[in-house]
């Protein structure tokens, strides 16, 4: 394989994810621009061992294309990076309550995944992102504090537990889809009410496709 620009490689794998350089940055505990500017500036002037470990993972790529020596990638080394993925946990609450203004939704850190767990579900590695759940209107089904794996691969919409965003407020609720031209957002607390809304007033963000969360 041809020797790539560390730099180049980055920048390339980031908007093909859809992950900004801040998001990468807050992902491998660096401050917001710390890999602009070493793609943009060259400082640092090459990744710290333990960044770049951390970022091939994500991306599922042996460390040598960013920019690893080449002997360090022994023959188990693209074995092990591909056992694993990493999923970006966002700073975004989906509430499952009265409801939260979305935030910006930059990552707070990762949450490791099997890759096989992840096939074996039909689940791309790049679609994923985790978040927290935010209140109780879910409950029992979700609790406030649990984390949950949304998938945000463009499918048809179907019924299920989904984060939609309503105007600026994101919401984990569960979709009912069954009347036509009209699409049902429904709490697993019976203490809520039914939410009835026209498909163009409310975006799908993606299914939630697994949970977890304090005993």
């Amino acid at each position: 394989m041809a020797i790539t620009d560390p730099r180049t490689r980055l920048l390339d794998l980031s908007e093909h994810r859809g992950a900004s350089l801040s998001q990468l940055s807050r992902l491998i505990g660096r401050n917001p621009t710390y890999l602009q500017q070493f793609v943009r500036k060259g400082s640092p002037r090459k990744l710290e061992e333990n960044d770049r470990r951390t970022l091939a993972a994500f991306f599922g790529i042996d460390e040598t294309e960013l920019g690893a020596p080449q002997e360090i990638s022994d023959s188990t080394a693209p074995a092990r990076q591909r056992e694993w993925a990493d999923v970006p946990r966002l700073a975004v609450d989906a509430s499952a309550g009265p409801g939260a203004l979305a935030a910006g939704g930059e990552a707070l850190g990762a949450i490791r995944f099997s890759t096989r767990w992840l096939r074996e579900h039909g689940l791309d590695p790049g679609m994923l992102s985790a978040i927290a759940v935010a209140g109780d209107s879910m409950e029992p089904t979700l609790r406030d504090g649990d984390e949950i794996l949304v998938d945000r691969s463009p499918r048809p919409l179907r019924d299920g537990i989904h984060v939609v965003r309503v105007d600026d407020t994101l919401l984990v609720k569960r979709v009912e889809v069954g009347r036509p031209g009209r699409v049902a957002l429904l709490s697993d607390n019976q203490a809520y009410r039914r939410i009835e809304l026209d498909p163009g007033e409310f975006e799908v963000i993606g299914r939630v496709v697994w949970k977890g969360g304090r005993l």
